[in-house]
């Protein structure tokens, strides 16, 4: 099943192209990174994708009511700043608010979803604390849980590793695998090429104010196409424990 189609999306910023005629669609099952230079334009996409950004051309998402969207795609920008100091749970709690009605409690069935995603952060320890006092990792962890919670067909995140140590890093890119795995669709920007390569099932290479290639972690981690894009040589091999990406060298 699509649930995302993207059709010529093209975006002007400050009278500067972005990108132009981008078209894509997201399955159920999907975990999608999108991957490229910096300054690609990769958050201005997505966030063109859900109608944040004026643009041109169409995404299925972007003309949805407010509400309709929130039942189908929960979103976990880049910024990270949690000002209130309500606990980790309460935090959490809020991705439940698009099931409820005006002033409606959590029912049993939303608190569950609460602590089913508390859990699949490693967040249990944290509940009660203060989300506000807790660390730029730890605050990422909390708000990809807060996503995970709202229960949508697709799941959206800009750079939800950025700032975690190795192990929340491979845990978190572990656990997004599992929510695709489970029939849900996941999208993300990430840098980390080699994490992408392990756990991606499709990935997005946009350079150059276009979608450069699409597909597989085999079909876009090549030599000329890493050298076209971020200009570095590398090393991609597929081992007995996966796939293990490294860039190597700037070439020119």
């Amino acid at each position: 099943m699509t649930l995302l189609s993207v059709q010529n999306l093209s975006v002007r910023r400050r009278k500067r192209e972005v990108f132009k005629n981008i078209s894509f669609d997201v399955q159920e099952g999907e975990f999608i990174s999108l991957i490229g230079p910096n300054g690609a334009g990769k958050t201005t996409l997505m966030r063109a994708v859900l109608g944040l950004l004026p643009h041109s051309g169409e995404s299925s998402l972007a003309n949805k009511s407010a509400h309709a969207r929130a039942h189908t795609v929960a979103w976990t920008p880049q910024s990270r700043e949690i000002a209130w100091p309500v606990s980790v749970e309460r935090l959490v709690a809020l991705g439940r608010l698009p099931h409820l009605a005006t002033g409606q409690r959590l029912a049993p069935a939303d608190q569950a979803h609460v602590d089913g995603a508390i859990a699949r952060l490693g967040l249990e320890t944290f509940r009660d604390r203060a989300a506000s006092l807790l660390s730029g990792g730890e605050q990422a962890r909390a708000l990809i849980a807060r996503a995970l919670a709202q229960d949508t067909p697709l799941l959206m995140a800009d750079e939800p590793i950025a700032g975690l140590d190795p192990a929340h890093q491979i845990s978190t890119m572990q656990m997004l695998r599992t929510v695709a795995d489970e029939g849900r669709a996941v999208m993300v920007s990430i840098h980390d090429l080699g994490l992408a390569a392990r756990h991606c099932t499709r990935l997005l290479l946009l350079a150059g104010g276009r979608v450069l290639a699409d597909g597989g972690p085999g079909d876009v981690l090549t030599p000329d196409l890493m050298a076209e894009a971020f200009r570095v040589s590398i090393w991609h091999e597929e081992t007995e424990r996966g796939a293990v990406f490294q860039p190597l060298e700037v070439v020119t």
